[in-house]
């Protein structure tokens, strides 16, 4: 909902708990007023009316209360938007208009000397999206050196702390909090893609619990590079600025009647600490992100960790007969299928299944996977290319690449220039003709490399590529969806290296971590939680010991149980696995299924953190309540806590479906449930019903 004053220069923009105010001064100063409860229209005129500070020595009152500040005049803080032409650097707007549109959207338009700005608001839930439009309109060239999405201003408090998600590939999502000290706490990735190394989103408290308390929280949908910058300025006021783009040497060039949009920088409060936070934000995705979240993802097998690149058809249909004993739903035939693909280092590019190891193509494998009642997906990276294969021997030029320069090899792999029309078209024509070959799915569509040699010999501004390399991948996936809307589609990116708001909406899940230990797992789902949801983190159950990094040995029932904490995956070598492994890992996924609705769609409440000892989570979806809880190890023979609920009705009573155990709320809430854990490495599953 948006309210305006009689003035036309106070806007309030509410939500169900919390409201966002700005107002327009004569000067046409755009100030920021209030982000936080619910409050009125005349609250936010009350704001309004209030001066600014008086002008101190080598500080201006405009810096930390302004709601998008620009480069030049009277400020010292980080432009959110820093433009020059050809006579001159910096931004002198004037106020132009107003709009307040359907669905909720607020739009304030300014000019300055023929660049148009305009700054677009909307409040979905308690979230508020922001962004910016930069329209061209009177100059040869407008050179964008920063153009951020949105900055965000906290109130006057104490005490801030600085919480944000950190890693490594196999180490994604790991969350950290720090104090907040005066200066900037920079954040982002100069590697083309969003990246392992951080999820572009923060949260800021002072004295927040895991349900008690303020929490601001933004989070950026974009899937290229990116920055984030939180400051803490003289006077102790902090502003949060974020936008596509790590650092100021140019964005992009506007021609004359060309524009550009930001991505959205969405941003919310909550009165109800990190939990509450979280909640918002998933009901949020699930309701605004994406796409068919109320539709339950299936239980897939994976074939990579079981077989890496030596595949070929039976092998593939004798792994598929196991995974549909186990009750998998979706048969997924990872890298190595097409082109010369026996190792990483041929066929990126060539994208036709490969007649040695598939002479019939994908179709016969497919209609076999589906004859057991599966679905069928693959596996592809279309935005690289190895050296050696069919594609890059015909188009050389096709490559990110600087002239004169070595071109940079990672995994054997280098970077297709997206920006290039011809590069998309052939995309296009490759990815239509495989879904059209046989009956797929899905598509885990992966990126397992960062831009290193970004040069497009022959463009005058090759800044360029970095951004529409990424509108290139969107309008690449929204046309296959478009064309073949039965499919869904998994971003990976060597696991986490491409997980935002943006990629979601385009995408049914994300593969979170190549790590699938499940210890590990724990800490990693734990960060990625504190922002998106259950319904989008894929987790696989595979070998132990654990092949991939660190040989841990774990039960069956410690992985099955970490992974149902998402999406459930199985990844491990299923013709190896015993009967007595087979059968309890049917028992496990006929479980899952039964658990699915509430896991995938119900509220998340995050009992215990993963620290060393007993860590949990819960979901509540109407009547149902799940608990997932695993004890990694019992020290000196102590007894394992009971888990304290949430989110129960205190008055009602709800009966264990393991146990027959009927327990009233309040006693669930403050005395706890005991889990019957115990040893090293133990863990269950707890359904609960409100009767």
């Amino acid at each position: 909902m948006v309210e305006i004053a009689e003035d036309g220069r106070t806007w309030l923009l509410s939500g169900p708990a919390s409201s966002y105010a700005l107002h327009l001064t004569g000067a046409d100063e755009l100030l920021h007023l209030h982000w936080g409860p619910r409050i009125a229209l005349a609250d936010a005129e009350e704001l309004a009316v209030c001066p600014l500070p008086v002008y101190r020595p080598f500080e201006s009152p405009l810096d930390g209360r302004e709601e998008y500040p620009v480069e030049g005049g009277p400020r010292f803080v980080r432009p959110a938007l820093s433009a020059r032409t050809r006579e001159r650097r910096g931004t002198e707007w004037r106020f132009v208009s107003y709009e307040a549109g359907g669905g909720g959207e607020l739009r304030l338009r300014f000019d300055d000397g023929g660049l148009g700005i305009t700054l677009h608001y909307r409040m979905r839930g308690d979230v508020v999206e922001r962004w910016v439009t930069l329209a061209n309109g009177g100059h040869t060239g407008v050179e964008l050196l920063r153009a951020d999405a949105a900055t965000w201003t906290l109130p006057d408090r104490e005490g801030w702390r600085l919480s944000q998600l950190h890693g490594r590939w196999a180490a994604e999502s790991r969350l950290v909090t720090s104090a907040l000290t005066y200066g900037e706490k920079v954040i982002g990735s100069r590697r083309g893609h969003t990246g392992h190394q951080h999820l572009p989103w923060v949260a800021l408290d002072t004295d927040a619990t895991e349900e008690h308390g303020e929490v601001y929280g933004c989070a950026l949908g974009w899937s290229g590079s990116w920055r984030i910058a939180v400051a803490q300025l003289p006077d102790a006021r902090v502003q949060i600025t974020g936008g596509a783009g790590y650092d100021d040497s140019g964005l992009l060039l506007l021609r004359s009647g060309e524009s550009y949009t930001t991505p959205v920088f969405a941003g919310l409060w909550s009165g109800g600490g990190f939990g509450g936070a979280s909640r918002t934000w998933h009901a949020y995705q699930r309701a605004h992100i994406i796409p068919d979240a109320e539709r339950d993802r299936p239980v897939l097998f994976n074939s990579w960790e079981a077989t890496g690149f030596d595949i070929c058809e039976e092998q593939q249909a004798a792994l598929a007969r196991r995974a549909a004993g186990i009750g998998v739903e979706l048969f997924v035939v990872d890298d190595g299928w097409f082109g010369a693909r026996t190792s990483d280092r041929a066929g990126l590019g060539d994208w036709t299944a490969a007649p040695d190891r598939f002479p019939r193509g994908l179709k016969p494998l497919a209609d076999q996977v589906h004859g057991l009642g599966m679905q069928f997906g693959v596996w592809v990276e279309p935005e690289m290319v190895n050296p050696d294969s069919d594609l890059y021997r015909a188009h050389p030029d096709w490559v990110q690449y600087q002239m004169g320069r070595k071109r940079t090899e990672l995994r054997n792999q280098l970077v297709l220039n997206l920006a290039r029309e011809d590069v998309q078209e052939y995309l296009w024509e490759q990815l239509d003709a495989l879904l059209s070959s046989a009956p797929i799915d899905y598509v885990k569509w992966d990126f397992n490399r960062c831009f290193t040699d970004a040069g497009w010999p022959g463009e005058p501004y090759p800044q360029h590529l970095w951004v529409d390399h990424v509108r290139a991948l969107y309008a690449l996936v929204d046309r296959l969806r478009a064309a073949h809307p039965a499919v869904a589609f998994e971003s990976c990116s060597g696991g986490g290296g491409r997980i935002d708001l943006a990629v979601m909406s385009r995408t049914d899940q994300v593969w979170t971590s190549d790590n699938t230990d499940p210890l590990d797992r724990l800490v990693i789902q734990y960060g990625f939680s504190q922002i998106h949801p259950a319904r989008v983190m894929a987790a696989w159950v595979t070998d132990s010991p654990n092949t991939q990094l660190n040989g841990r040995v774990s039960t069956l029932r410690f992985r099955f149980v970490s992974a149902m904490a998402g999406v459930l995956g199985v990844g491990g070598d299923l013709v190896r696995w015993s009967a007595e492994e087979l059968a309890e890992a049917r028992l496990w996924v006929e479980l899952y299924k039964r658990i699915r609705p509430v896991v995938q769609r119900g509220e998340l409440y995050r009992l215990r953190p993963p620290t060393g000892g007993l860590s949990a989570v819960q979901y509540v979806l109407g009547q149902e309540v799940v608990i997932l809880a695993w004890l990694q190890a019992q020290g000196y023979g102590e007894p394992v806590p009971a888990l304290r609920l949430r989110g129960l009705d205190p008055t009602a009573s709800y009966e264990c479906r393991e146990t027959g155990e009927v327990h009233r709320g309040a006693v669930l809430l403050h005395g706890g449930l005991r889990t019957g854990l115990r040893g090293d490495l133990d863990a269950t599953v707890l359904r609960l019903r409100r009767i």
